[in-house]
């Protein structure tokens, strides 16, 4: 039995191939991760959409015109759910608007939106990729 044979039985050292069988796994459930990691955050960037309220003007007691920008990949289409509010915070009307896909990659609309009261404020509620 040479010098290296009997360190190894002593410190229980294995020779035989489970050592990089379980490198390989490691490094194949890594790389796996890597890539899961890399898709979940190119995914939510390409269908992200950012909308910012500009402005609001209360037309009467029954319309409120909205002013807003939003701002997505270039070629989505997406769509909007717009409100409007009382002074309790009350959802006195409400809408759903959907835009076609530009080139630009932000943009700036006005919609009107109709209510059953005298609003005080509109605003974007949520924006998705339709």
């Amino acid at each position: 039995m040479t010098t290296e044979q009997m360190l190894d039985e002593r410190y229980g050292r294995a020779t035989s191939g489970r050592k990089r069988l379980g490198l390989g796994i490691a490094i194949a459930l890594g790389t796996v991760a890597t890539l899961l990691l890399g898709w979940a955050v190119y995914n939510s960037n390409v269908n992200s959409v950012d909308s910012d309220s500009t402005g609001f003007e209360v037309i009467d007691e029954h319309t409120v015109t909205l002013r807003f920008q939003v701002t997505t990949v270039p070629g989505r289409d997406i769509s909007c759910v717009i409100e409007a509010q009382d002074e309790d915070f009350g959802i006195v009307g409400w809408r759903v608007v959907s835009f076609a896909g530009s080139d630009v990659t932000s943009r700036e609309f006005e919609e009107s939106i109709p209510t059953t009261a005298l609003a005080t404020t509109g605003f974007v509620n949520s924006c998705w990729v339709s």
